[in-house]
């Protein structure tokens, strides 16, 4: 038998060809972005790809050399099989610089395209002068860095340690430069030295009173910062042990290790730095660990889109940056490894900030004697 696939915001081709980058472009020009699938008939049915390498590299140098704003960050290619079927899936997410469209054909009715329920359409000019004009112009992209004096020796180690090349484009490569060939604000936070600081206080009861300790993680690489975080939150992400039987054992965490390392990443990569500069807060009580990250949902982004894991960076870059240190994996999939283990009550939603509450998992016997 046959695999089928089904699933919304897809189109299904069967051999890629150079015009089905329009159907990308209409995926980033989209709200949700989606899926395409190239190797499965309109039906959903896999037939296969040969030379499922090759296919790869080649989409990979299509997407990045015809379409325009950059989109890296924006997409990510996945090889999938089924009984020995090899088919590719290119995950597209929402662009925050709309509208993109073909190089060759400019900001066009020819270039630019959207998707419309399942198809895909050509958008008017009146479109394209409408999305335009909502571009967001605050993205750390286009904001200046406060230095222009910064090294990246700790992130080219990185890089390095990940075996990728290095070379004098590299930091444009990363598009760490604005349209003035100035380094920008994602440069400013993954350099040697800056002034962003990451905060993770612990306190001694379940309010704010009697704190115990406040350490700074900053100064340096987001990415050095990121790692020195989840090394600090898995110090008191205690595991407890429990006899439940002859030689039978249950062993669980405060809080599940999956999904809080994903909580912060995601408060860390999709933070709103251009919010007043202020990082992610992470706070760790008696009964509970707290993740504050600045901005509330991206624009124009819904709370069930936010759950069901719909991919819409606000970060672009940065999220670029922290997938090939493969602290992210596949875009969009950092909630569904969260509320695999929690509910959606562990978040609270502002238009200012996304808290997400986790709370700490005691032993049965200590839940029946607290209630006593």
């Amino acid at each position: 038998m046959n695999k089928s696939i089904q699933t919304h915001n897809s189109k299904f081709i069967s051999i890629y060809s150079d015009k089905d980058v329009t159907e990308v472009v209409a995926f980033l020009n989209s709200k949700v972005g989606g899926y395409l699938y190239i190797g499965i008939d309109n039906m959903g049915n896999i037939i296969g790809l040969p030379n499922i390498d090759e296919t790869v590299l080649k989409i990979g140098n299509q997407l990045k050399d015809n379409i325009s704003p950059s989109i890296l960050g924006l997409f990510e290619i996945v090889i999938e099989s089924f009984a020995d079927k090899y088919y590719i899936k290119i995950v597209i997410t929402s662009g925050p610089e709309k509208p993109y469209h073909i190089k060759k054909y400019g900001q066009s009715e020819k270039g630019c395209y959207i998707r419309v329920g399942n198809a895909k359409m050509p958008m008017t000019t009146k479109m394209i002068e409408n999305m335009f004009s909502k571009r967001t112009r605050n993205s750390l992209s286009k904001i200046l860095s406060p230095r222009q004096d910064l090294t990246f020796r700790q992130l080219k180690i990185f890089y390095e340690e990940k075996r990728f090349t290095i070379n004098d484009n590299f930091l444009h490569n990363l598009e760490l430069y604005n349209d003035d060939d100035k380094l920008n604000y994602n440069a400013y936070l993954l350099a040697d030295d800056n002034a962003v600081s990451i905060k993770v206080a612990v306190y001694g009861g379940v309010n704010k009173v009697d704190l115990i300790e406040s350490n700074e993680y900053g100064y340096c690489s987001l990415i050095k910062a990121t790692t020195r975080v989840l090394d600090k939150l898995d110090i008191y992400n205690t595991t407890h042990t429990k006899i439940t039987g002859k030689a039978e054992r249950d062993e669980w965490r405060n809080v599940d290790k999956i999904a809080l390392r994903e909580a912060v990443i995601n408060a860390i990569v999709h933070n709103d730095y251009a919010i007043n500069e202020v990082p992610p807060v992470f706070e760790i009580f008696t009964d509970r660990f707290e993740i504050t990250s600045m901005g509330g949902l991206p624009l124009g982004m819904t709370k069930d889109e936010f759950f069901d894991g719909v991919s819409n960076p606000r970060n672009k870059v940065l999220m670029r940056v922290f997938k090939d240190m493969d602290l992210v994996e596949q875009l969009g999939s950092g909630m569904s490894r969260i509320l695999s283990a929690y509910s959606r009550d562990i978040f609270k939603i502002s238009d200012n900030y996304i808290k997400i509450v986790f709370p700490i998992k005691v032993s049965e016997c200590k839940a029946d004697a607290n209630r006593m």
